[in-house]
């Protein structure tokens, strides 16, 4: 019996039994298993993280339906159009590419869009100078003509940035480009005053204000690390245009006169339209809920700050760009004074240089961030207007335009690139970067015509006008840097933190 027992009970521990094993197999089997399920939570880590990165577009809040065909009001119209030429189209992008033929191809793209746009605007002291001679009208009256033009560039923000979200890109750029070259050519055929106001400051401020905000809010969406930079070298355009325009007036004024020198630039205009509505698309899916614009963006303190701060640096920064060709030709201003010829050169040095400002700080601004940027340069921007006032001779002038244009290439470029630096919804940018634009649009209307009222109050002096414009850049960087203060109190970030 004893025999027996003792069979059993070895029976029992034996390893080739399937009752039972030894202890060191089983610890080396708890060891095997243990190491494959960290393996698979590993896996799992990874993956959750993947899905998590990539699905960012699937996190977001439901919101108002801007396509509702039955929605009663302003959004239930407009939907019901939009409706029409909609198409069901939700997939996942993935990240940006941050590079790459297509990236690339979608900046030079914008770039075109900016030299046709900006450019344009940028070289409007060539129109100035030519308005008055011609006109016969105060500086304040022919600053109205190139005011509403940039007025209408930005305000149109908020409707094609919501267009261009909402994945109507292509329409948009359309019409944009239409406006533009009607634009264009109904002012080389404009002989009165009013119908400058409604060809060239209207009509293609519609067209550019179609065409900007879906430029920046496309390039934005291809590019992640190198998005300041991206925006950058499309803001670059604006050096461009602003390079071509003046050196054809400069050309050509004298030769055709002013009607065909217009209609010269249209043509160039055309021509880089045609590229651009075939060529640039979407990257992320549309957007098709939500309103026109995203109040909620106004309760985040920086970005009020930062509204704020764009809103005062725009209503100076273009003084010295509209004014500093007819400064220059003044004999009670600059000693000697500057021929007209000359005076147009003094444009082309203010817009190559500012190529600097542009590149440059954008470069910079994906190392440091955008904000940590824009205020500096708009700071700058008001100290160089209150030098302008002891400018008095042609070497001074051509210095001094220098600076300037690479100050104002700087604040131009930055500011959009901030805007989006403050934006973490892709799917948002259109909507809130044109939120910003319609705001700075109010002063980029009014700035112009306030400065030139205020030299003719003057009795045709500049101090007065050189230090409201100087005064208000320098209140619109310390605001850019408030708004940086609100980012580091949200994120608890130190000052080394790059926004």
């Amino acid at each position: 019996m004893a025999s027996h027992t003792d069979n059993r009970s070895t029976s029992s521990t034996s390893p080739s039994s399937s009752d039972g094993e030894l202890r060191i197999d089983i610890e080396k089997q708890e060891s095997r298993n243990a190491s494959i399920k960290r393996q698979s939570g590993e896996q799992e880590g990874v993956e959750s993280k993947s899905k998590e990165e990539s699905d960012q577009w699937d996190n977001i809040e439901p919101e108002p339906d801007l396509l509702d065909t039955n929605a009663s009001g302003v959004t239930g119209a407009l939907g019901r159009v939009l409706s029409r030429i909609s198409t069901n189209a939700s997939w996942n992008p993935g990240p940006p590419p941050d590079g790459g033929r297509n990236a690339w191809l979608m900046c030079f793209c914008g770039h075109l869009i900016i030299t046709n746009t900006w450019g344009f605007i940028n070289s409007f002291g060539v129109f100035q100078t030519y308005y008055a001679d011609t006109l016969g009208r105060s500086p304040s009256d022919i600053s109205w003509i190139g005011s509403i033009t940039v007025w209408l560039t930005f305000c149109m923000g908020a409707f094609s940035g919501r267009l261009v979200d909402a994945g109507f890109l292509r329409p948009v750029l359309a019409v944009g480009a239409s406006f533009l070259v009607l634009g264009i050519f109904t002012t080389s055929a404009a002989t009165q005053y009013w119908q400058l106001l409604l060809a060239q400051g209207l009509t293609m401020g519609l067209g550019c204000g179609f065409l900007f905000c879906a430029a920046i809010t496309t390039v934005s969406t291809y590019f992640s690390t190198k998005r300041s930079f991206a925006i950058g070298l499309t803001a670059s355009g604006s050096v461009t245009g602003g390079l071509i325009f003046p050196a054809m007036a400069r050309q050509l004024l004298p030769k055709i006169g002013f009607g065909w020198t217009l209609r010269a630039m249209g043509l160039v205009t055309v021509v880089c339209m045609a590229f651009v509505v075939t060529f640039m698309k979407s990257r992320v899916p549309p957007r098709r809920t939500g309103s026109l614009v995203d109040l909620a963006a106004f309760r985040e303190l920086e970005y009020t700050f930062y509204a704020c701060g764009c809103f005062f640096n725009f209503w100076g920064i273009y003084f010295p760009i509209y004014y500093i060709s007819a400064y220059s030709r003044n004999p009670d201003f600059v000693h000697p004074s500057l021929s007209y010829v000359d005076s147009l050169n003094l444009i082309l040095i203010l817009n190559g240089v500012s190529i600097v400002g542009r590149l440059l700080p954008n470069h910079l601004a994906d190392r440091y961030g955008p904000l940590n940027l824009l205020g500096p340069f708009a700071a700058l921007g008001g100290i160089l207007n209150f030098v302008w006032m002891v400018i008095d001779t042609p070497t001074k002038v051509y210095i001094w335009a220098a600076f300037y244009g690479i100050s104002a290439g700087g604040v131009q470029s930055l500011f959009p690139a901030g805007c989006s630096s403050l934006t973490t919804d892709p799917r948002k940018q259109g909507t809130r970067i044109g939120m910003i634009f319609t705001i700075v649009s109010f002063a980029t209307l009014s700035g112009n015509p306030i400065s030139g009222a205020i030299i003719s109050a003057n009795g045709g002096k500049y101090v007065g006008a050189q230090a409201f414009s100087g005064a208000i850049l320098l209140l619109g960087s310390a605001l850019i840097f408030a708004a940086r203060l609100a980012r580091m109190r949200k994120t608890g970030a130190g000052w080394g933190v790059k926004i």
